[in-house]
């Protein structure tokens, strides 16, 4: 008998079915990942699953031991051993670990909580996950990766013998990722099973015992994660053969349209060091740029002070399509005026005004476009917003449907548009494909290719090595904020770029 069994569940919101008949079990000391393009149903499964979506709003059962459980909170489904891991942790940054870890369970004695009791069970909670930071610490001081085990650690100190977890790895390094995967191995060996969900696929398959995949809200298949294969997981996943992942363009550098030189920002944390120092590139007219670096190097610093948006102190050169040489550009404003684009790692920051609709969010860098007299002119502005909705395939019922309703393939897709809608003569993409599926990729890197094509000089930031490597006709590393490398052709492999990316500044 299954540890936790959902069978046939259906789900429905205001014009489309989000869930078709999922079934999907879970077995005692176990990895059960769950993998599927954005929009498959994975999120709304697992929300169904944990009380967010509560019993009597789908169709179907689930099961725990056998036994039928109707779950109506989060706090229903925790009290039945099942915690939720979610890709945005729920952990109050201003608050100590131990304060974060006891939360709405404080033990009260006399109407005043006690301390005592509330450290001695945040240093048990931290013993379980063997994570060695002081309790009174406030959350916000730790790193990404301890704050994931911090949630963890909650969960397991309520008697969790079920954990959900939703992107884990998105936001951590890979040196934390491997540590986290390491634990979950372990905890797996203590007698707690996990549904993993990732888009990290090389994670899944690390970690996994199992794997279901799910497409357009349907269960498609499952598979021992031994007898499963990348590309018959990524075939199932988008319906179709991915082959050519990476389609660098085939195009011929053409005039240079940015020359950089002597770049350095200051760090605006510590003012008289810097972020970056006397960094110098130049990108052609159809070609791809790749920076690649550790975390930390100053790869986002550099595309955000090329595009005018620096926190910080800025020094050093650039020329425009073969201009003059001048100063660093004072604004985003006159960046964007300048033929510059930027496509921020943060897309629901800085990229998207998630309450908009899709044509409001791709016009935004060019309302001024439409201004006719004193009014917008909607009907120029639903023409060209629905041209290019059309040409970038954009994945929703219409112009007017809300971007927070939209898979973050799709989300990134409205963001690349709103940029493409200003025709600029440099595109900065920085890490344009983090948090989508393998699917909404391929399609990413085909439009890069195809702008390439077109004439467009493209700097493209990406952590993942393989993605910088394939699509890029040269690879500028950084380390430190120094330049260390600047590899082309057959010269950028993933060991001199990873030997370079290392190297002490």
């Amino acid at each position: 008998m299954a540890l936790l069994e959902l069978r046939s569940i259906t789900k429905d919101f205001p014009g489309v079915r989000a869930l078709d008949g999922v079934s999907f079990d879970l077995e005692r000391r176990e990895v059960h990942a769950i993998c599927g393009e954005n929009g498959a149903g994975k999120s709304t499964l697992i929300k169904i699953l944990c009380g967010y979506y509560p019993s009597g709003t789908y169709g179907g059962e689930i099961l725990l031991e056998g036994k039928p459980v109707h779950f109506r909170s989060l706090k229903e489904a925790e009290e039945h051993g099942i915690a939720l891991i979610a890709q945005e942790l729920a952990l109050v940054p201003e608050l100590s670990v131990a304060e974060n870890l006891m939360l709405g369970r404080e033990p009260v004695k006399g109407g005043l909580i006690r301390w005592d009791v509330v450290r001695s069970e945040a240093r048990r909670a931290l013993g379980l996950v063997g994570l060695a930071v002081d309790p009174d610490r406030p959350v916000k001081e730790l790193g990404i990766g301890q704050q994931q085990m911090v949630e963890i650690a909650k969960a397991l100190a309520k008697s969790a013998a079920i954990l959900v977890l939703d992107e884990p790895t998105a936001a951590l390094t890979e040196a934390d990722a491997q540590r986290l995967l390491a634990f979950l191995a372990e905890l797996r060996g203590r007698g707690v099973s996990s549904i993993y969900i990732s888009h990290r696929l090389e994670e899944v398959f690390q970690i996994a015992d199992r794997i279901t995949v799910l497409r357009d809200g349907r269960s498609i298949a499952t598979h021992p994660a031994k007898e499963a294969t990348l590309d018959r997981v990524i075939s199932e996943m988008v319906g179709r053969e991915v082959k050519n992942l990476y389609p660098r363009p085939d195009t011929t550098p053409g005039k240079p349209m940015l020359a950089v030189s002597g770049w350095s920002v200051e760090d605006p944390l510590n003012p008289g060091r810097f972020v970056l120092k006397d960094v110098a590139f130049d990108v052609h007219a159809g070609e791809v740029l790749g920076i690649a670096g550790l975390m930390g190097a100053g790869r986002t610093a550099l595309l955000s002070s090329l595009f005018g948006a620096a926190r910080s102190p800025v020094g050093g050169t650039l020329q425009i399509e073969g201009g003059p040489a001048r100063g660093p550009l004072r604004s985003p404003a006159e960046a964007i005026a300048s033929g510059l684009a930027l496509v921020s790692e943060d897309r629901k920051r800085y990229g998207l005004v998630l309450e908009a609709n899709v044509a409001e969010n791709l016009t935004l860098a060019t309302l001024r476009q439409f201004v006719k007299g004193l009014f917008l002119d909607h009907k120029a502005r639903r023409r060209e917003s629905l041209a290019q909705f059309q040409a970038l395939r954009i994945k929703a019922p219409g112009l007017a449907s809300l971007v927070n309703q939209l898979s973050g393939g799709n989300q990134q897709k409205v963001v690349l548009g709103k940029w493409l809608m200003a025709r600029p003569r440099v595109l900065f993409l920085d890490e344009p494909t983090r948090g989508i599926d393998v699917g909404a990729k391929a399609e990413i890197y085909n439009l890069v290719a195809e702008l390439a094509r077109q004439g467009l000089a493209v700097v493209l930031v990406s952590s993942d090595l393989p993605e910088v490597l394939g699509m890029s006709h040269r690879v500028l590393v950084l380390s430190q904020g120094r330049q260390t490398a600047l590899l082309e052709g057959a010269a950028a492999t993933p060991e001199t770029v990873m030997a370079a990316a290392t190297m002490k500044a």
